[in-house]
């Protein structure tokens, strides 16, 4: 994906997916401890924004200006900041040891690349610090109800997360189907991976 197509399908008022946040997210945000949080691939700002509203200096990250914008509206209308960047992630770096969290919400990306950016990911949390993920699995494919079904290399599994996290523990790391009721894009029963994993 580029950034002109995330900019065409984040123009208009409506949230394409939705202004609350995703829900293994909000079960348990929690567990992320206090301090700076990560969002990667934010698009338009709804688990930035209830993060920053839980009192989390957040930094979203997204290669869409358009979608950013939105974050940063939705945030003022509940009376929040967030710190926006527009950037490829192929190019953004992580810092080491800087984030007390790092979320990843429906973040598909070519393999390679998902393997560099989860790798910095489990570097750039502190000691204690946590990474929330969700993702789709390959079997979303039978579902078609959100994700990039036409490039299912961009799925991922349990098994390849364990990899690209490696160094962190993973206090859950699941693979389940549940109902996806997220803005107009992501709606329905869906095939999921959800990972919470903790730097020590």
């Amino acid at each position: 994906m580029n950034p002109d197509f995330w900019n065409n399908r984040y123009t208009g008022e409506d949230f394409v997916f939705g202004t609350a946040p995703n829900d293994f997210l909000r079960q348990h945000a929690g567990h992320l401890p206090a301090g700076p949080v990560l969002c990667l691939g934010e698009g338009e700002g709804r688990n930035a924004a209830f993060l920053a509203g839980r009192g989390h200096a957040v930094t979203a990250v997204d290669q869409s200006a358009v979608g950013l914008d939105k974050a940063r509206r939705l945030a003022a209308d509940r009376g929040v900041a967030l710190t926006t960047v527009v950037a490829d992630l192929a190019d953004y770096p992580i810092a080491p040891g800087a984030w007390a969290g790092i979320v990843s919400i429906f973040l598909h990306l070519p393999p390679p690349l998902r393997r560099r950016l989860f790798a910095a990911a489990a570097v750039g949390l502190q000691p204690g610090g946590v990474l929330i993920l969700e993702a789709y699995t390959p079997d979303q494919v039978h579902h078609r109800t959100g994700g990039p079904v036409n490039a299912p290399e961009m799925f991922m599994t349990r098994a390849q997360l364990q990899e690209d996290l490696a160094g962190l523990e993973l206090e859950i790391a699941r693979e389940l189907e549940r109902d996806v009721v997220e803005g107009s894009a992501h709606t329905g029963h869906a095939a999921v991976v959800q990972i919470l994993a903790r730097r020590r």
